[in-house]
């Protein structure tokens, strides 16, 4: 080719776009080049499909199986969200409620949100959201597809080891978020049916195995947020403090992997 012409069409595939691809009709033949363009452009594109790919692959797997599938059960909590406690370890805290409008939007089968607050004048907030049988449409939402939608940017995201005593080390999902001059930390994570998973992939996956094995898709978000007012290393501390002291009434409320 002489070059790229800039009048060629440009190809979009979950969400990238690809101004590299041109078409040759001569002769009657049908031909898609792509371009030559450095290495690191190639892998990043890659990458970025792939995983657009396995996570638009999941999402429809998922609806499919749970509007087509066997009819699973219907559990309730342990015990009524309404009655988690608002003193826990050093810190107390103030049931609020989000709006009508949220709830209706994440389909919960109940939830708990409670401001926390400890002497030292840290605070935090805890969000619980229970789903007794998760259907099409009522599927458990990850906050990487909330939060941007409320005008949060997610400048980071890892996984964080929380070591809980008597229960061992636990894998949780923390972000960092920013709003103007605002920034946030949050953990969160999926409790459900016996496990904490900390990836909203393996969340599908193990919906629809257990769905499959179990006849459950039942299963809890567990969130805890808090403003950065000093530093990032610091708020992140003390929500994996409280955390630890969270694990073990959580077990109380949230069914494990006992037969139902």
């Amino acid at each position: 080719q002489k070059g790229h012409d800039e009048s060629n069409p440009r190809f979009k595939i979950c969400g990238i776009t690809y101004p590299q691809i041109s078409l040759d009709f001569q002769r009657n033949n049908f031909a898609v080049q792509l371009l030559i363009m450095p290495s690191h452009q190639i892998k990043k594109s890659s990458s970025i499909f792939w995983r657009s790919l396995i996570a638009s692959s999941l999402m429809l797997l998922t609806a499919a199986y749970l509007h087509f599938g066997i009819k699973n059960k219907d559990v309730p909590p342990l015990k009524p969200l309404s009655s988690f406690p608002t003193k826990i370890g050093e810190w107390a805290g103030r049931v609020t409620h989000f709006d009508k409008k949220i709830y209706e939007i994440l389909g919960v089968d109940d939830s708990f949100l409670c401001n926390y607050k400890n002497p030292k004048n840290q605070t935090l907030q805890l969000y619980i959201g229970y789903y007794r049988s998760q259907r099409e449409g009522d599927l458990i939402h990850s906050p990487k597809n909330c939060m941007p939608g409320a005008g949060w940017i997610i400048i980071r995201s890892s996984i964080v080891t929380i070591d809980v005593p008597s229960q061992g080390p636990k894998k949780v999902i923390e972000i960092a978020l920013k709003k103007a001059n605002e920034k946030m930390i949050m953990l969160y994570w999926f409790q459900s049916r016996g496990r904490t998973i900390y990836s909203e992939y393996w969340q599908k996956i193990y919906l629809i195995i257990d769905s499959i094995f179990k006849h459950r898709t039942d299963g809890s978000f567990v969130r805890l947020t808090a403003p950065v007012l000093k530093n990032e290393k610091e708020t992140t501390k003390y929500l994996k403090d409280f955390a630890k002291e969270l694990f073990p009434i959580l077990e109380e409320y949230i069914p494990g992997n006992e037969t139902i």
